[in-house]
């Protein structure tokens, strides 16, 4: 019990301790810098494809700058899996003209569409893990609040960063004590159990929360929480830092156009 991580420590797992000059930029800087950033990738054509590789090469100069091992990023990168497994799909089930490849027939839209997506979703992802890991979930609750963003939504994602290690926790502890009364989790007769627990687990999560919210108004919560990490405001040296990658891609997007309207 006692090497377990508790309070706020909970939310800093992902953050890598660091010294660059992305660790030290305010917060509040780094998550406007990134949104910027990811509207000029979204904004841009799926048939820009220099545009992609410009933008792969500033997100590779990022995470060198952070000091991201290469074998923690490429750990992280696994939640990108559902959204390559749809990716793979859309060839396969798209329509319009169709172009062989070997023995299968893809549609030309659908590669298009599956290339668009993994591109974009690749590339939020590295920017996301490096957001993450430069900055503290403190930090990251404070530059929300910074941002002007609803109180209420900064709420939710506090309490969210705070309780899904409980959660988790709380799921490790049902599996383990199913575990040792010989439960294995083999075939379609295992998913009523599994259903029931994770019935239980919903409940239990739902309980919580109620005793959560009960104790926060015990202590005289009326709808605002307290700002106990403020973040200094960002000086000009900091903003133009900041504005460097968004300022990049959307040169590299510019580029981009203007070399499919020479060619």
């Amino acid at each position: 019990m006692g090497d377990q991580p508790t309070g706020h420590h909970l939310g800093e797992r992902l953050f890598i301790p660091g010294n660059t000059w992305i660790h030290r930029l305010p917060a509040q800087t780094k998550i406007a810098s990134l949104l910027v950033t990811m509207l000029v990738v979204v904004a841009t054509p799926g048939d820009k494809y220099w545009a992609f590789i410009g933008y792969a090469l500033l997100m590779a100069a990022v995470v060198k700058i952070a000091r991201i091992p290469l074998r923690t990023l490429l750990t992280r990168m696994t939640v990108e899996i559902p959204f390559v497994v749809f990716a793979l799909l859309m060839p396969f089930i798209g329509t319009g003209p169709q172009v062989q490849f070997g023995p299968l027939s893809l549609s030309e839209p659908g590669l298009l569409a599956a290339w668009t997506l993994m591109a974009k979703a690749t590339l939020g992802v590295v920017g996301s893990i490096v957001l993450a890991a430069t900055t503290t979930s403190t930090e990251m609750i404070a530059g929300l609040r910074k941002l002007r963003l609803p109180d209420l939504l900064v709420q939710i994602f506090a309490s969210m960063i705070r309780y899904v290690h409980v959660v988790f926790n709380e799921a490790a502890r049902m599996s383990r004590a199913r575990k040792a009364r010989g439960f294995t989790a083999k075939g379609p007769t295992a998913w009523t159990t599994l259903g029931k627990t994770l019935g239980t687990l919903f409940i239990r999560s739902y309980e919580r929360g109620e005793r959560v919210h009960l104790a926060m108004s015990a202590r005289g919560y009326s709808g605002q929480m307290p700002e106990l990490h403020p973040l200094p405001t960002a000086t000009a040296q900091q903003l133009i830092s900041a504005a460097v990658l968004p300022a990049a891609a959307a040169i590299v997007l510019v580029c981009a156009w203007l070399w499919g309207m020479t060619v």
